[in-house]
C-alpha cells in the first residue's frame, strides 16, 4: 500500500500557507465565524487503517455534505419509488437556484441541490415520528459515534436567514410535491445542514458508500445497488455547477458544503474527507479541492 501518511502530509504542507484561501461562507452569519487558516486532511482506509493530518478532529458544520446522508435513509425506505420526486441529472445551477424548479414542474434536478434535498427531507418527515432525533441517530450508527450532534446555534442561523429555501419549499408544495407542513419540514432540514462533524465522523459515516451500503461496524444499511447509485449521483452532482470540474480534476464521487469541508471516496479502498472554510467562487472549499486533485494525482487512485 501507498504511504498516505506521507503524501497527506506533503499536501498539507505544500497549502496550509496558501496567501489565497478563499472567502468563508457569511450568508449564515454563524459560519462567518469560522477560521479561514484551518485545514485537515482524514483517509479512512477499507484495510482498517486510517491517516490524518492539521485539524481533522476539529468539528465543522458539514452542511451540505449531510444532503447524500438523508439521501441515504430516503432510498432505504422508498428505494426506487424516490426518483418519481426527484430527478438524477445535473443541475447546471447553483445550489439554491429555482429557475429550473417552476420550469419543470416541481420536480428537482437531483437530491444533492437545495430543492431536491427538501423534497428528500420531506420524506423523512413522513417516514420518522421525529425526525431530528431519529436522523441523528442513523448518522451516529452509520458512523459508530454517539457523539455527532447538532449546532444548534447553526440551525437557529439557518432558519433566520433561509429565505431562499423557505421558497424553493412553498414551491414544491404548490407543485404538490411537499406532502408535510413546510415549516415542519424546513426546521428538519436547517438541522440536518446544521449537523457538526470532523474529518474523521464524516470518513467513517461515508463508509457505507465505499463498502456496498455496509457501515464501518459492517452492518447492510443499504443495498450495493442503492450505494452504486448514490456514489454515481456524487460524482455528477455533488459540487454544484462545478461538479464536472471536479470530476476532471480529481476523479472521484463525492460531496462539498459550505461549511468547508468535502468528501470523496474510492469505493472498496478509501474515503476521504477535507476540511478548509475558505470557499471559492462555486461554494466549495478552495484548499480542498486542490488538496484533493493533489491526493488522486500523487496516488493515481481515482475511478479513471
Amino acid at each position: 500500500m501507498q504511504d498516505f501518511n506521507t503524501i497527506i502530509n506533503n499536501i498539507h504542507n505544500n497549502l496550509k500557507d496558501n496567501v489565497v484561501k478563499g472567502v468563508v461562507a457569511s450568508y449564515i452569519p454563524e459560519l462567518s465565524k469560522q477560521d479561514v487558516n484551518q485545514f485537515g486532511i482524514f483517509i479512512q482506509h477499507m484495510n482498517g487503517e486510517n491517516f490524518s493530518v492539521g485539524d481533522a478532529e476539529v468539528p465543522f458544520s458539514i452542511q451540505s455534505i449531510s444532503k447524500v446522508l438523508s439521501l441515504s435513509k430516503a432510498i432505504a425506505f422508498e428505494n426506487n419509488d424516490i426518483w418519481k420526486r426527484v430527478d438524477v441529472e445535473p443541475s447546471g445551477n447553483p445550489f439554491n437556484h429555482l429557475s429550473l424548479l417552476e420550469l419543470e414542474n416541481g420536480i428537482p434536478r437531483n437530491p444533492l441541490i437545495n430543492a431536491g434535498a427538501i423534497v428528500i427531507a420531506d420524506i423523512l418527515c413522513s417516514q420518522f415520528k421525529n425526525p431530528k432525533q431519529e436522523f441523528l441517530q442513523y448518522v451516529r450508527a452509520i458512523a459508530n459515534d454517539q457523539s455527532i450532534d447538532y449546532n444548534l446555534k447553526v440551525a437557529a442561523s439557518e432558519k433566520e436567514t433561509g429565505f431562499n429555501n423557505l421558497a424553493a419549499a412553498n414551491l414544491l408544495k404548490s407543485f404538490g410535491n411537499l406532502n408535510n407542513d413546510v415549516d415542519v419540514v424546513m426546521d428538519f432540514y436547517f438541522h440536518q445542514c446544521a449537523l457538526e462533524m470532523t474529518c474523521s465522523q464524516v470518513a467513517k459515516a461515508f463508509y457505507v458508500f465505499a463498502n456496498k451500503g455496509r457501515c464501518v461496524n459492517n452492518k447492510q444499511h443499504i443495498s450495493s445497488s442503492q450505494a452504486k447509485r448514490i456514489n454515481a449521483i456524487m460524482l455528477t452532482c455533488g459540487f454544484y455547477d462545478e461538479s464536472g470540474e471536479f470530476a476532471f480534476e480529481v476523479g472521484l464521487p463525492g460531496k462539498s458544503g459550505v461549511g468547508g469541508g468535502i468528501v470523496a471516496l474510492l469505493p472498496n479502498q478509501y474515503v476521504i474527507t477535507t476540511w478548509a472554510p475558505g470557499l471559492n467562487a462555486k461554494g466549495n472549499s478552495l484548499i480542498g479541492m486542490q488538496a484533493l486533485e493533489q491526493f488522486t494525482t500523487q496516488t493515481n487512485l481515482s475511478i479513471f
